[in-house]
C-alpha cells in the first residue's frame, strides 16, 4: 500500500489571511481579492473563531449595499473547522466530503494555525497524471453550464448561483461572445460595484474553453498555466457543453480506479511487478474515495473495504471482513430484486441501481450501487467489486420538490398544476364510461373579514380546519384542491346522477355552517359553491373551471351560503 501523503505537504502554508471580528465585510473581501485567497480567518485575541470563504459570500444579499458594512462576524462560519497537520490526504477528503465543506484549518500538535487545506489542494496533490493523461475531457463533465445574461444584476446572478450550489456561471453577452463569473469575482465585486450593475460588464472575457475530446491533462495545464480555477468545455461545434474544474477531476478518478483495481486483480499472478504502481494510486484514489467501496470474493464473502465504506456504513473493516454483505440488508426487497440482480451480473457482469441498506445504527439509507463482476484469463469470476453512494438526501429532497410543485404549502392539498392533471384525466375516464362528473368552486364567505380583524396566523389555522373537514367527508377518489387565498376546488368523478352531486353541496354548506374554535373563540363562516357538470357545461378543464367559478360568483350574488349550478343563460346574461 501506498506511505500516506500527509496534508502538511500539500496544503497552503503562506502568511494565513486574517482580520478580527470588527472588520466589515467588504473590507475582508477587499483582502481576500488583493492576496487572491479564497478565504479568511476571523480572530480575536490571537484565537481564531471563525472563517469566510468565498463560497459564503454566494448567501450576501447583494441588493443591500449596507449588508456590505456589517461586521464580517455576522456572516463567518463558527467554529473553524480543524484538522491535524498529520493526516493523510485521503482520510482529509472524506473529512472535507462529508462535513460538505471546502476549506479546514491545519493545526499543529498545540492547535496552532499552520496552514489552510482546500479541495484544490486535494486535486492538485493526488499523483492523478496518469489517470488526467488517459481520460477525456467530456468523461467528467456532470451537467451543462449555469447560464446568465449579461443584462442580469450582479445581485440576480450572485442570488442564482447560491439556489443553484454553483461556483461559477457563464454570461451571455449583448455581443454575442461568453464570459464568465465566478465565486472569486463576487468576492472582488463587493463594495466595488453596484448590486444593479449588468454582469456584461463584469464578466471575465473572452472565455477559455478546453475541447470535450482533449485529455484532462491538458485541461489542468490549462486552469495552472492561466491561474485560472475553470474552463469551458466546447463540443465540435464550438458549443459550450459544461465548466470544469479541480474538483471534477478528482471526482471522476474514483470510477477508473475501480477498474484499475479490477484489472490488477485478474493480472496479480503475471503482472504483479508491472502493476505495482498502478496498485498503488487505484489504493490511494480509493482510500481518498467520496464513494463505499467492497470487494468480495466469489463466494460474496468481503474482502476490502475502503474508508468511505467505514464513514457511510458504521462497520470498521474488521467487523465485516469474512462476512457477506448480507450484514447491511435492510430487509425491504424481496427474493425477486436479487434474482434479478444476479442474472444481470451473470449475463452482462455488472449491475447498477438503487438499493435500500441498514447503516451499523439500525438507521436505513437508500444507495446508488454499481456491482462489478472481475474474471480471470479463463472468462471465471474471481472478485465483486462494488462502488456506493448515499443517495438519500437527494430523494428526500425530489420528494421536497415535487411536495411543493403539486401541493399547496399550507394546507398540503392538490395546488391547480396537480388538480388540471387529475381533472384531465377524470374527463378522459368520464367520457369512456359515460359517466357524469362535476367540478365545485366553494369560496369562504366572511375569510377576509378573519383575516383582517383577527390576524392571518387564525386565518391560516382557519383554512386547516376547514381542509380537515372537507377531507373527512370526500370520498377516496374525491379531489379537494386549494387554488389560493380562501378559494377552493372540489373535483368529483364517476357520478351517476345530478342528485350526487347536489348532496354533496348542500353537506359542505352544512359543514361549515358549525363554527370553528381558534384560541378558545368560536368563529363562523360560511360557502358559496359554484358547480359545473360534464359534458353539459364543458368538455374540457377549463369549460368546466370556468363554469364553476361564474355559478359560485352567482352565489355570492344571492345572498352568500348557498350553491348553484352553471346556468349558460344566467351567464350570457351577465
Amino acid at each position: 500500500m501506498a506511505q500516506p501523503l500527509p496534508i502538511s505537504r500539500i496544503m497552503y502554508s503562506g502568511l494565513l489571511l486574517q482580520c478580527s471580528p470588527q472588520t466589515s465585510i467588504a473590507d475582508a473581501a477587499a483582502r481576500m481579492s488583493e492576496n487572491s485567497v479564497s478565504s479568511i480567518l476571523i480572530a480575536e485575541q490571537d484565537q481564531v473563531i471563525g472563517i469566510w470563504t468565498e463560497h459564503d459570500a454566494l448567501a450576501l444579499d447583494f441588493t443591500d449595499p449596507d449588508r456590505f458594512n456589517q461586521p464580517v462576524s455576522t456572516v463567518m462560519s463558527s467554529p473553524v473547522l480543524t484538522l491535524p497537520s498529520t493526516m493523510d490526504a485521503g482520510q482529509a477528503a472524506i473529512r472535507l466530503r462529508d462535513s460538505g465543506k471546502r476549506h479546514f484549518l491545519v493545526v499543529d500538535e498545540n492547535q496552532s494555525p499552520v496552514g489552510i487545506l482546500s479541495q484544490t489542494d486535494l486535486a492538485l496533490n493526488q499523483g492523478l497524471e496518469p489517470y488526467l493523461r488517459l481520460r477525456e475531457v467530456r468523461a467528467v463533465v456532470a451537467r451543462p453550464p449555469l447560464l446568465a445574461n449579461g443584462t442580469q444584476s450582479l445581485a440576480e446572478v450572485a442570488s442564482q448561483m447560491h439556489r443553484h450550489h454553483a461556483d461559477a456561471v457563464v454570461v451571455t453577452c449583448g455581443d454575442g461572445e461568453l464570459g464568465i463569473l465566478t465565486e472569486r469575482d463576487m468576492v472582488r465585486f463587493i463594495a466595488r460595484h453596484t448590486s444593479n450593475t449588468p454582469v456584461h460588464e463584469l464578466a471575465t472575457r473572452p472565455l477559455l474553453t478546453v475541447n470535450e475530446e482533449d485529455p484532462l491533462i491538458h485541461a489542468r495545464d490549462l486552469l495552472i498555466d492561466h491561474r485560472i480555477r475553470h474552463l469551458a468545455v466546447v463540443n465540435f461545434s464550438g458549443e459550450v457543453t459544461g465548466l470544469i474544474g479541480y474538483h471534477d477531476m478528482l471526482a471522476g478518478a474514483e470510477q477508473m480506479y475501480l477498474d484499475d483495481l479490477r484489472e490488477a486483480l485478474e493480472q496479480r499472478d503475471q503482472a504483479l511487478a508491472k502493476s505495482r504502481r498502478t496498485l498503488q494510486l487505484a489504493e490511494r484514489v480509493i482510500e481518498s474515495s467520496f464513494e463505499g467501496i467492497m470487494v468480495t470474493d466469489k463466494d460474496v464473502r468481503i474482502e476490502f473495504v475502503n474508508p468511505a465504506f467505514t464513514q457511510l456504513t458504521g462497520y470498521s473493516p474488521d467487523e465485516v471482513i469474512g462476512r457477506t454483505p448480507e450484514v447491511l440488508s435492510s430487509g425491504r426487497h424481496d427474493a425477486e430484486f436479487y434474482k434479478r440482480m444476479w442474472q444481470s451480473l451473470t449475463t452482462h457482469g455488472y449491475w447498477r441501481g438503487e438499493i435500500w441498506n441498514r447503516r451499523k445504527t439500525g438507521e436505513l439509507y437508500l444507495e446508488l450501487l454499481t456491482i462489478t463482476a472481475i474474471t480471470d484469463d479463463h472468462g471465471q469470476t474471481t472478485h465483486y467489486a462494488g462502488l456506493f453512494t448515499d443517495i438519500t438526501q437527494n430523494r428526500k429532497n425530489e420528494e421536497q420538490i415535487r411536495q411543493l410543485a403539486y401541493y399547496d404549502a399550507l394546507t398540503g392539498v392538490p395546488n391547480r398544476r396537480l388538480l388540471e392533471d387529475r381533472l384531465e384525466h377524470a374527463i378522459r375516464h368520464a367520457h369512456r364510461k359515460d359517466m357524469l362528473l362535476a367540478v365545485m368552486f366553494i369560496d369562504l364567505d366572511r375569510f377576509k373579514e378573519v383575516n383582517d380583524t383577527l390576524g392571518h396566523a387564525v386565518g391560516d389555522e382557519l383554512l386547516l380546519q376547514f381542509t380537515a373537514r372537507v377531507r373527512d367527508y370526500l370520498r377516496e377518489d374525491d379531489t379537494l384542491a386549494r387554488l389560493g387565498g380562501d378559494e377552493f376546488i372540489v373535483l368529483l368523478p364517476e357520478l351517476d346522477k345530478l342528485s350526487d352531486v347536489t348532496q354533496v353541496a348542500e353537506r359542505l354548506i352544512e359543514l361549515n355552517r358549525n363554527p370553528y374554535i381558534i384560541n378558545n373563540e368560536s368563529i363562523q363562516i360560511g360557502s358559496s359553491i359554484g358547480i359545473s357538470l360534464y359534458p353539459e357545461d364543458g368538455t374540457t378543464v377549463q369549460e368546466l373551471l370556468n363554469g364553476a367559478d361564474i355559478a359560485m360568483y352567482r352565489s355570492k350574488r344571492d345572498g352568500r351560503n348557498q350553491y348553484h349550478l352553471f346556468n349558460p343563460d344566467v351567464a350570457e346574461t351577465a
